[in-house]
């Protein structure tokens, strides 16, 4: 390797962070601008609907800890999304609003106390068996609340206030409001988007990339991977969590549907539809299955078709997801601008092929 290449090799990797960042920071502007744009009385249903594909963005990107970063594929993440719904209907009054922040606290307790007792025995499996276990945990949350009266079975709860946070300066924050309660729901989006970058950016988060790649190898370099596994899958239950408590506030109903492993393959698709192992792959899944999803059921009651149709095209045509298209769209042009050049192009490639080729023997040298 040459003196000159780490040094751009750095150079380069900050300039991508620098983009990445700078996307992120634009696409938050765009989406905190929104709610100013669609003031009108008529215009609410689609605040209402931008709260929950942000909502079910939460949801997936903490999924997306687990299955991009981390290596372990989930089929049960519902549950957690569930235990926190349903942890923030029976702790809310029924005879006034509640404290938010208690709310909050007590559905991402609840929600991280499960993942950290189904974690603790699931991660003893691998593979397929892993996956099926996760399942199995996941189906029996749902039956819980379906076969018992713990939060009115098959019926589902409701909670008839949504609760207040009191915040420094004010009196309290009420989410009554859509617009209010967009804001609040955007807020945890930008928190979990934050909270998961410099996560992974840390040193447990390039453990947890070196387990999905090499458990074997991490455990002989001495990391409990274990522990990291249990943290990992800890954190992505309470991220469920959050996702869940602001689904229950927004709809004012749970029932065991949001627990069936409907919901974990749905979080699964978004994933897998964005591009696993990204960020912005998880957040692009989860905007374009929601949004999707809700046009094709105005065109036919079996709009499932359509979305199916839709998931094997667009994994067939972008196996690396949507997050991928610039990429593929940049290639795309560079090889017709490469086609149009005709003969030249193919000694200009075998002069580039020549060059790159004593560049790996001046490096290996």
């Amino acid at each position: 390797m040459t003196p000159t290449t780490l040094p751009a090799r750095r150079h380069s990797s900050r300039n991508a962070t620098l983009a990445t960042g700078l996307g992120w920071l634009a696409a938050f502007a765009v989406l905190a601008a929104l709610p100013l744009l669609l003031t009108a009385d008529s215009n609410k249903f689609y605040i209402e609907l931008l709260s929950k594909v942000m909502i079910m963005a939460i949801f997936a990107l903490s999924l997306q800890l687990l299955i991009g970063y981390t290596g372990l594929v989930s089929l049960g993440h519902a549950a957690y999304f569930a235990m926190a719904a349903y942890a923030t209907a029976i702790l809310a009054p029924q005879a006034g609003p509640g404290n938010g922040w208690l709310l909050l606290a007590g559905a991402l307790t609840a929600s991280a106390l499960l993942a950290l007792v189904v974690g603790a025995l699931v991660l003893r499996t691998r593979g397929v068996y892993f996956i099926m276990v996760t399942l199995a945990f996941a189906q029996m949350v749902y039956f819980v609340f379906h076969d018992t009266n713990i939060a009115g079975g098959s019926d589902g709860t409701y909670i008839y206030f949504r609760p207040e946070f009191p915040v420094p300066g004010e009196h309290l924050l009420t989410v009554n409001d859509p617009t209010h309660f967009y804001w609040l729901v955007w807020l945890g989006l930008v928190l979990t988007v934050a909270v998961l970058a410099l996560v992974l950016r840390s040193r447990f988060g390039h453990a947890l990339v070196g387990i999905r790649h090499n458990e074997q190898r991490m455990r002989a370099a001495g990391y409990a991977t274990y522990r990291y596994q249990l943290g990992a899958f800890v954190a992505g239950g309470m991220l469920a969590g959050l996702a869940g408590f602001l689904y229950a506030i927004q709809f004012g109903f749970v029932n065991p549907e949001i627990a069936s492993w409907h919901q974990s393959g749905n979080a699964m698709l978004m994933v897998i539809l964005g591009g696993v192992g990204s960020l912005a792959g998880a957040v692009l899944g989860a905007f374009s299955f929601v949004l999707l999803a809700e046009w094709f059921s105005t065109l036919t009651k079996h709009w499932q078709l359509l979305m199916g149709g839709f998931i094997i095209v667009a994994v067939a045509l972008l196996p690396r997801g949507l997050v991928s298209l610039p990429s593929v769209l940049r290639h795309g042009r560079r090889g017709r601008r490469n086609g149009d050049a005709g003969t030249g192009t193919d000694e200009a490639a075998v002069t580039a092929d020549s060059r790159s080729e004593g560049r790996r023997n001046t490096e290996a040298a």
